[in-house]
């Protein structure tokens, strides 16, 4: 069959011939080459994206467990910044209670690392550029952090190599030997503002009331002097004051007994009586006090043994608590 074309002319009332140019069979051509072009990509892409091959799933299938294990390391990430931070906060307790030195500055320890040009690697992935720089940030801090708490504790040790003797004197445990102290304590009263119990009347309270049952051996702080021994009246009832140097001293009220006497050199964790209610008490208790150049002072921060970071938290928090004290 010819495949030439004729078209009608009114003029003439004939059918005439079309003359197609070169050039317009060259836009024809050039145009059904540009269409099949379009639907050959457009299947491609159709196929790609809604039949993958078995390639491409492996591929797709391992992405998706990158993405969840890398969620995974972030927590981690995230988790072992608490655990330092946690390490850190103990440490500068350690510095400013026992050692007498600063702590590392918190706007050195929460300081950032480098600038923007150190991240700038990251930044051609248009799609997880910001994921990775922000992963990295954090790794970059603890790392940082983690050289500060390794200089620090190297400070501690040749410190505690210096002051040995200070370390042993100055208070730092419990007065209530630790295996009779619940350490769910319950009944807690601390250092501040408290309600009086007899007179119900707010009133400062300057030691820690740690409860235990009548009989329970009442430890020595800290290596000291018995300066002070106490065997009845209102107010502390019996109670003993060591003095341990470097400032400090400490008061234990409302024993049951006394087991040492005036001059006395005693030792930390050495008995020194038993938990009673004697005096101006409501219940068994051994009231505690540190003394700091002659003023009273927190004892919170001298009773960090054999507590975990969450139950030290715990018994800060219990003794902050505004309650109704044993004593006074």
């Amino acid at each position: 069959m010819s495949s030439d074309k004729y078209v009608y002319n009114p003029h003439t009332l004939r059918f005439e011939k079309v003359k197609v140019s070169l050039k317009q069979r060259m836009m024809q051509v050039f145009g059904f080459a540009s269409a099949s072009l379009v639907s050959a990509l457009l299947l491609v892409y159709f196929i790609h994206e809604y039949f993958p091959s078995p390639k491409e799933k492996l591929l797709l299938n391992e992405i998706e467990n990158m993405k969840v294990h890398y969620g995974g390391l972030t927590d981690q990430l995230d988790m072992l910044s608490k655990v330092l931070d946690n390490i850190q906060e103990r440490d500068a307790n350690v510095h400013r209670t026992l050692l007498g030195v600063d702590p590392i500055d918190e706007a050195v320890w929460n300081g950032g690392v480098g600038g923007h040009q150190q991240y700038e690697e990251f930044q051609q992935y248009e799609n997880t550029g910001q994921l990775l720089i922000s992963t990295q940030k954090k790794v970059d801090k603890l790392e940082r952090q983690l050289y500060l708490e390794t200089k620090s504790l190297d400070t501690i040790t040749n410190l505690v190599a210096k002051n040995e003797d200070r370390l042993k004197s100055i208070p730092s445990i419990k007065p209530v030997r630790e295996d009779k102290l619940n350490r769910s304590v319950t009944l807690l009263s601390g250092f501040g503002l408290r309600i009086h119990p007899i007179y119900k009347i707010r009133k400062m309270h300057y030691g820690i009331d740690f409860s235990a049952p009548k009989g329970t051996a009442i430890q020595a702080t800290g290596d000291g002097k018995v300066v002070e021994v106490v065997n009845g009246g209102r107010g502390f009832g019996k109670h003993v004051v060591i003095a341990h140097g470097y400032g400090f001293e400490t008061l234990y009220g409302h024993m049951s007994r006394i087991d040492v006497k005036v001059g006395q050199h005693v030792t930390k964790g050495q008995q020194i009586g038993l938990v009673g209610s004697t005096g101006t008490s409501t219940a068994p208790h051994c009231h505690y006090e540190v003394h700091h150049d002659g003023k009273q002072i927190n004892p919170i921060d001298y009773v960090m043994d054999g507590l975990t970071p969450q139950e030290y938290q715990e018994l800060v928090r219990k003794a902050s608590i505004a309650n109704q004290a044993l004593d006074y």
